[in-house]
């Protein structure tokens, strides 16, 4: 089956076939991406640089912010550049490497985002303990296994791929490369890798999301037993996490849990979660929270003093 491996290059049938709408997307998307990775980008500095932002709570954030500079420039930065181009190819090895870091930033985007609820529950529900328990030793073991749980889910989708044989077609009908749109070009029945993709990434998400959902049930009654001004701030921090996690997970639910198809619709769910999504989370966040605007804006006046000396 490997000797008929003869397809190197595959052509992206991409987002829309029309010229002109491309270039519309292309003066949309560019500043999406960029706003991106300089939001997500001034959040990992202003952790890094703010001594009141040390706490585990902005230290999972800054490798949220990291993770999501990586996540959308697996593929944003090819999608936009294709929007300009007649013909999108990308070698079959490049479509692998896509899917691979695309997979691996994306679950341990998850991984994180169950890590920051168990954070948030420890604050709220056990807040005398916080400290013990949310040790600098663990906060960094958990983000070594947000890494390596993403490590390990993207190794078997890789493992699963690379052993299918592509002797033609070599049109993907998609903007980037992913499993179930490169399965459909495999010559042989994928029936039994699709139902294992389906296991490994439909059931990460589906758990981690089931497992946030009711991590923050038992965060809203425990609040019930807090001040009102102890509820506000509680709430004003889950809140943002909340949204983040919405914003993520239901578009993924939404392509994963279901049997794939060719859809426009199902491209634009797509374009929502890999290029809009990112730059969102660094808005939700500094907007809802006024440690963090209050260190952006101290990093501000410092870098304004600096440069009038």
């Amino acid at each position: 089956m490997a000797s008929t491996k003869n397809v190197t290059e595959l052509i992206f049938t991409g987002l829309f076939e029309d010229p002109e709408v491309q270039r519309v997307c292309f003066v949309v998307f560019l500043p999406v991406y960029l706003a991106t990775v300089v939001g997500n980008g001034l959040i990992v500095l202003t952790v890094k640089v703010s001594q009141n932002l040390h706490s585990p709570m902005y230290f999972f954030l800054s490798y949220l912010s990291l993770v999501e500079i990586s996540y959308s420039s697996t593929v944003a930065p090819k999608f936009i550049a294709d929007l300009l181009s007649k013909v999108k190819t990308i070698s079959l090895e490049g479509c692998v490497a896509q899917i691979f870091f695309f997979h691996f930033f994306g679950v341990a985007e998850i991984f994180l985002l169950v890590v920051m609820a168990y954070d948030r529950y420890v604050a709220i529900c056990k807040p005398l303990h916080y400290m013990n328990i949310m040790s600098h030793q663990l906060c960094h073991r958990l983000v070594a296994g947000s890494f390596l749980g993403g490590f390990v889910h993207s190794i078997i989708q890789i493992l699963i791929t690379i052993q299918l044989p592509f002797c033609g077609p070599n049109v993907i009908d998609h903007y980037f490369c992913d499993l179930q749109p490169l399965f459909k070009l495999a010559c042989t029945d994928t029936s039994v890798e699709g139902l294992i993709v389906l296991a490994n990434s439909g059931l990460i998400a589906l758990c981690s999301f089931l497992i946030l959902v009711t991590s923050y049930i038992v965060i809203l009654v425990n609040l019930r037993n807090h001040s009102a001004e102890g509820r506000r701030k509680a709430f004003s921090t889950c809140a943002s996490h909340i949204t983040v996690v919405l914003l993520f997970f239901g578009p993924a639910i939404f392509l994963y849990m279901r049997p794939s198809s060719t859809f426009t619709e199902d491209k634009l769910v797509a374009v929502f979660y890999t290029v809009v999504t990112p730059m969102l989370n660094p808005i939700i966040y500094t907007l809802r929270n006024a440690e963090v605007k209050i260190a952006m804006r101290r990093l501000w006046d410092k870098k304004e003093n600096s440069g009038m000396e």
